[in-house]
C-alpha cells in the first residue's frame, strides 16, 4: 500500500496574523476575515450547520452529484489529478473517484495537519492510488506545488465556497485556477440567487447554531491577537444585500464597549458592526460569464430543480 505525501507551503506567522486582525479590528468599518472563523470549534459548529433544516446548500449540492456525477463525469472524462481545495474531511472528493476514475487524488487545506488523518484513511481504502496533502491558504494565493505533478489538472472547489469573495476576488481567484488546472479543468459549486425569505434562515437559524459559530470567533480573536472581547457584549446578525447579492454576517455590539489589546484598544458604540462574512450569490449566466472572463471553455452546469444550487464545469485547454 502506498502512504500520503504531506507538505505544508507556508506556516502562519503568528505576528503576521496578529498585525492582520488588528489592521482589521482598527479599521473604519472594523471586519475580519471569514477563514477566522474556523478554530477547532469553529469547524465543528459548522459541520452542525449543514445538519440544520434551514441550511440548504450542503444537502442540495450532494443531491445533485448524486443524481448528476455520471453525466458530470462523461463531461469531464477520466481524471488524471483531482484537486481538491478547501478538503478539510476529504469526504466529497472521495464520492468522485470511482466515477471519474482519478489516479491521483491532492488534498489542499489551511493546515496538512487537519489532512494526516483523513488522507491515512482514504489511502487504505484506495492503496494504488498516489495521494498528497498539501498545507496552502489557496485564498490568498493558489500556487500549486511542483509536487503535485505535471500535466491537466481537474480542480474541485465544492460547497459555494467562492461566494466568499467579492466578484472582483473571484475573478482574480478564477483566473489562478485556470492556471494552476494546467490545460484541465474547473468543477465548482455555486449558490445561486433566491428569495431572502429562504437565504436569511439559512444564515440566522432558530437554534441559534450560525450565532454560535459567528461569536465564537471572537474566542478565536482573543487567542490570536491578545484582545479581550466579551461574547455577552455581542449579537450574530446575518441579513441578504440585494444591491450586493450576498448574505452578510456581522457581530453588532450590544452596549458601548472598548476592546483592548497590548498596545492598543477599539471603541465600539452600541449598535456598531463588525463585519465577519459574505456569502455572495450568483445568477446562473452571471457565473458562467465570469468563468468565460477568467478564461475557461466549455462551460455545462447541472442544478435541483428549484435551481437554488448549480455545479459547473469548465474546461482550460483550448477548443
Amino acid at each position: 500500500m502506498k502512504s500520503p505525501r504531506l507538505i505544508q507551503i507556508a506556516r502562519d506567522d503568528p505576528q503576521a496574523v496578529r498585525a492582520e486582525l488588528l489592521a482589521g479590528l482598527v479599521a473604519p468599518t472594523a471586519t475580519i476575515a471569514p477563514k477566522y472563523l474556523y478554530d477547532a470549534l469553529g469547524s465543528r459548529l459548522f459541520a452542525a450547520i449543514t445538519e440544520l433544516p434551514e441550511y440548504y446548500p450542503t444537502r442540495t449540492e450532494a443531491a445533485i452529484f448524486s443524481r448528476e456525477m455520471r453525466d458530470m463525469a462523461r463531461a469531464l472524462g477520466p481524471v488524471d489529478c483531482l484537486v481538491d481545495l478547501g478538503a478539510g474531511n476529504c469526504e466529497k472528493a472521495a464520492r468522485l473517484f470511482e466515477t471519474f476514475r482519478v489516479r491521483r487524488y491532492v488534498a489542499v487545506d489551511i493546515s496538512v495537519t487537519f489532512l494526516r488523518d483523513s488522507l491515512a484513511c482514504l489511502q487504505r481504502e484506495h492503496p494504488e492510488m498516489d495521494m498528497l496533502g498539501i498545507g496552502l491558504d489557496f485564498s490568498q494565493n493558489l500556487a500549486l506545488p511542483a509536487e503535485v505533478g505535471p500535466g491537466p489538472r481537474t480542480l474541485f472547489y465544492p460547497g459555494s465556497s467562492i461566494g466568499n469573495f467579492t466578484p472582483d476576488a473571484a475573478l482574480a481567484f478564477l483566473r489562478q485556477a485556470h492556471a494552476a488546472s494546467q490545460g484541465g479543468a474547473l468543477l465548482i459549486g455555486v449558490d445561486l440567487v433566491k428569495p431572502a425569505a429562504v437565504l436569511e434562515p439559512a444564515y440566522d437559524d432558530p437554534l441559534g447554531v450560525t450565532a454560535a459559530f459567528n461569536r465564537n470567533m471572537l474566542l478565536h480573536l482573543n487567542r490570536l491577537a491578545s484582545t479581550d472581547f466579551e461574547i455577552a457584549d455581542w449579537r450574530h446578525v446575518a441579513f441578504f444585500s440585494s444591491a450586493d447579492s450576498r448574505i452578510e454576517m456581522h457581530l453588532e455590539a450590544l452596549r458601548d464597549t472598548t476592546v483592548c489589546w497590548p498596545g492598543g484598544e477599539r471603541r465600539f458604540a452600541a449598535g456598531e458592526r463588525m463585519h465577519t462574512e459574505n456569502s455572495c450569490k450568483w445568477r446562473l449566466d452571471d457565473f458562467a460569464a465570469l468563468l468565460r472572463e477568467a478564461g475557461f471553455k466549455g462551460l455545462r452546469h447541472w442544478t435541483d430543480e428549484r435551481q437554488w444550487f448549480a455545479v459547473f464545469a469548465a474546461e482550460s485547454h483550448d477548443a
